[in-house]
């Protein structure tokens, strides 16, 4: 498989619809001992940023099975890494 195209996975919803989102980066946490995953289907919210989203995955895993960041301090770890990556990208 490409590299490219392992910057991108498919999920069907609720409905049935099936959507495509870009892999941005995925990292392992020393602290909570769980692997993330930050992604994104390239929409913009009201300030024309691009909207992120994140969830812990099992790298190990033979399918990608996300599951929801259930801490604040899980949430604040994934925020604090993307504000050092936008401050090191300006």
């Amino acid at each position: 498989m490409s590299e490219e195209k392992n910057r991108y996975f498919t999920v069907t919803d609720n409905s049935g619809k099936t959507l495509e989102y870009e892999i941005l980066f995925t990292f392992d946490s020393e602290e909570t001992g769980k692997s993330y995953i930050v992604f994104t289907d390239n929409s913009l919210d009201e300030d024309g940023s691009i909207i992120t989203y994140a969830a812990t995955y099992d790298k190990n895993g033979e399918t990608l099975a996300l599951q929801d960041i259930k801490t604040d301090k899980e949430w604040d770890l994934i925020e604090h890494l993307l504000s050092s990556i936008e401050e090191a990208s300006e």
